[in-house]
């Protein structure tokens, strides 16, 4: 657990490719499920994206499982169970936060 803590907390586009990556996704599918997931509100830049897989992988957050049947230069990443461990970590810290913020603003979530 402790060397999770060490990735937290992640950005919120970092967040959302590892959520993504649930189901095995190319670099395109990633930006158009973000930003589904968001409804438009997160939209990554090819540059944000491809920066965010290069650290996932060398961290093993992520893993390259191979290339798109219909388009070989796409290549299809998918989280590890490690990147799991440090998503299931990063709902609860934010889940923490949400029901601290909501009990002392007195809003009801």
């Amino acid at each position: 657990m402790n060397n999770i803590k060490r990735f937290s907390p992640l950005t919120e586009a970092t967040y959302y490719i590892l959520l993504a990556l649930v189901e095995p996704l190319h670099g395109y599918g990633i930006i158009k499920k973000v930003e589904e997931m968001t409804t438009g509100r997160v939209r990554l830049a090819a540059g944000t994206l491809y920066g965010a897989l290069s650290t996932l992988l060398d961290h093993k957050q992520i893993i390259l499982i191979g290339e798109d049947k219909g388009n070989k230069r796409r290549k299809l990443y998918q989280i590890t169970e490690s990147g799991r461990v440090l998503l299931n970590y990063e709902i609860e810290r934010l889940q923490e936060m949400v029901s601290n913020g909501a009990r002392e603003m007195g809003v009801s979530i």
